[in-house]
C-alpha cells in the first residue's frame, strides 16, 4: 500500500506540537502530569496554537516531501516557521487573553517544536528511499498520451521507482522502446513481476484493446487503475482537456453550481470584499500618492473584461503601466519586463497590490473573491477558437484570485492561455469551500513570494 506522505507528514506534526507543550510544561514548572499539561488547556487554545503553526508550515512547504532537498532549505524555512508562529501568536494573544497558554511556554514549545520539526525532515529525507515512498507506475500505452504521462509522474532518486509502458498496438511507439515491458496480453504477468502500485490506461482507442478480467483481478489486488485524464489531474491539479469529451462535462456529478453554493459564495465575496477594502483603506491613499509622484496620469485604471455569461463589465485597478500604454499596440499580452509598466507599477504587479480595488467589483457583484481571470473580450474571441470549451470559464464569475493564479505564472501567450484554462476548469469541476479555502493560502503564499507577477 502507498503511503501518502503529505498526510503522514501532518499526522507526526500533530503528535509531536502536542507533546511539546507538555514538554514545555515541564520545563517551565519542573514537573508534569497528565492532569496538569495534557488537558490543562483548552481546545481553542490547543487548536490556535496548531493552526498558526501549520498554517506556516504549509505557507514555507514543509509538506512537500518533494522539496526537502537539503538541510539547509530545511533548517531556513524551520526557523521561519518557528518566528512567523511565535510573532503571530503573540499578537493573537494580546488581541484575545482567553487563548493565552503563556509567554514562557509559548516560547518554548515553538523552540521544541522547531527542532523536532526539524528532526522529522531530516529522519524523512532519510528514510524517504523506502519502497513504500516508491512511485511504481505501468502506463498503458506507448503512444502520444502515454509520453505526455509519463512526463508528469513525480521524479524522485527512489531506487524502487519505475515506470514502464504496455503497448497495446502494432504502430511504432512515441516512448522510449528500452521502457516498454511488454504487450497488452502479458498484462497479468507483467503485473505480478513488476508489482505497481497504479496501471494508468493512455490509450486514445480503447474499444477491443483493453483485458477488463485482468484489470479486475489487478484492482481486487488492491493495485490503484485511472485514465490518463484521471492520472493527469490528481497529479498537477489541472484538466487534460485536448483529451476530453463533452461527456466528460455532462455526465459526471461535478461541474455543478447549485443556487445554495452560489449563495454562501456570494456571501463570503461581501465578507471578505468589506474585510478587505477596510483593512487596506489607510494604503489607498499612499499608492495614490506614489503612483501621481512615478509617473502624470490617473491613480486608478479602469478597462472592460469578460464576466459571467460573457457580459462585459469594467474593472478597476491601480494604474500600473503608463498613460495611454495601448494608444499604438492595441490590446497585448504584458510580457515580462515589459516596458510600459512604471517603476511603482513593477512593485504593485508583484505584491499584487494593484488588484486590490477589485474588492470594489466583488461587493458589486461582477466578480467573486475566487474564479478565474477575466480576459479582455479581444483575448476570448481568439481564443475561444483555438481552445477547447474555453467559454465554459463564464459560466461562473471570475475572480480576484482563483486556482490558475496560484498553480501557474502570469500568462502572456495562446499557450499560456491554455495552461491557465486547464486550473480554471479544475476549479469549476471540484469547487467547494476547502478548495477557495486552499486558494486563499496559497494566494498569501503567491504574495509574499512574488511568484508570476509581472
Amino acid at each position: 500500500m502507498m503511503v501518502r506522505a503529505k498526510y503522514f507528514i501532518i499526522i507526526i506534526d500533530i503528535c509531536m506540537a502536542y507533546l511539546c507543550l507538555a514538554g514545555a510544561y515541564l520545563i517551565r514548572f519542573g514537573h508534569v502530569t497528565i492532569s496538569e499539561s495534557l488537558f490543562s488547556w483548552s481546545i481553542l487554545e490547543v487548536l490556535s496554537c496548531l493552526c498558526v503553526v501549520f498554517f506556516f508550515s504549509y505557507l514555507f512547504e514543509l509538506y512537500e516531501r518533494q522539496k526537502f532537498v537539503s538541510r539547509k532549505f530545511l533548517f531556513y524555512r524551520v526557523l521561519s516557521t518557528g518566528v512567523g508562529s511565535f510573532f503571530l501568536l503573540s499578537a493573537l494573544f494580546y488581541l484575545l487573553p482567553f487563548l493565552q497558554i503563556g509567554r514562557g511556554i509559548l516560547l518554548i514549545s515553538l523552540v521544541l517544536f522547531c527542532c523536532a520539526q526539524y528532526g522529522s525532515r531530516l529522519l524523512i529525507r532519510k528514510f524517504s528511499h523506502s519502497a513504500q515512498f516508491a512511485t511504481r507506475i505501468l502506463i498503458v500505452g506507448a503512444g502520444e498520451l502515454a509520453k505526455s504521462i509519463a512526463e508528469i509522474v513525480p521524479k524522485d532518486q527512489n531506487v524502487h521507482s519505475f515506470v514502464r509502458f504496455v503497448s497495446c498496438t502494432e504502430r511504432d511507439p512515441e516512448v522510449d522502446p528500452a521502457l516498454i515491458v511488454g504487450n497488452i496480453k502479458e498484462i497479468d504477468s507483467l503485473i505480478h513481476d513488476y508489482r505497481p502500485q497504479k496501471l494508468v490506461v493512455a490509450l486514445n482507442e480503447r474499444r477491443g484493446n483493453l483485458p477488463l478480467k485482468e484489470f479486475m483481478r489487478s484492482k481486487l489486488r488492491g493495485i490503484e487503475i485511472v485514465e490518463a485524464t484521471t492520472y493527469f489531474e490528481q497529479v498537477k491539479g489541472c484538466l487534460l482537456i485536448e483529451n476530453m469529451q463533452p461527456s466528460a462535462f455532462v455526465y459526471t456529478h461535478s461541474f455543478r453550481m447549485t443556487p445554495f453554493m452560489r449563495g454562501y459564495k456570494r456571501i463570503y465575496d461581501i465578507v471578505f470584499s468589506v474585510i478587505g477594502l477596510l483593512l487596506s483603506s489607510p494604503l489607498f491613499p499612499v499608492l495614490a500618492v506614489i503612483i501621481k509622484l512615478d509617473t502624470p496620469g490617473p491613480v486608478f485604471y479602469k478597462q472592460l473584461r469578460v464576466g459571467e455569461n460573457e457580459v462585459e463589465y469594467f474593472v478597476y485597478k491601480f494604474r500600473t503601466m503608463g498613460q495611454d500604454a495601448e494608444k499604438q499596440s492595441g490590446a497585448v499580452w504584458a510580457q515580462k519586463d515589459d516596458p510600459r509598466v512604471t517603476r511603482i507599477g513593477q512593485f504593485l504587479r508583484k505584491t499584487r497590490l494593484d488588484e486590490i480595488p477589485q474588492l470594489y467589483n466583488v461587493l458589486k457583484g461582477d466578480m467573486s473573491f475566487i474564479g478565474p481571470r477575466p480576459e479582455r473580450m479581444a483575448f476570448v474571441e481568439k481564443l475561444k477558437e483555438t481552445i477547447p470549451f474555453y467559454s465554459i470559464r463564464h459560466f461562473v464569475k471570475p475572480g480576484v484570485t482563483g486556482w490558475a493564479q496560484v498553480c501557474y505564472p502570469y500568462g502572456a501567450s495562446d499557450a499560456d492561455a491554455l495552461e491557465k484554462m486547464r486550473y480554471d476548469l479544475f476549479y469549476i469541476k471540484n469547487y467547494s469551500v476547502f478548495l477557495d479555502f486552499k486558494i486563499i493560502i496559497d494566494t498569501i503564499r503567491v504574495v509574499l513570494t512574488g511568484f508570476g507577477g509581472r
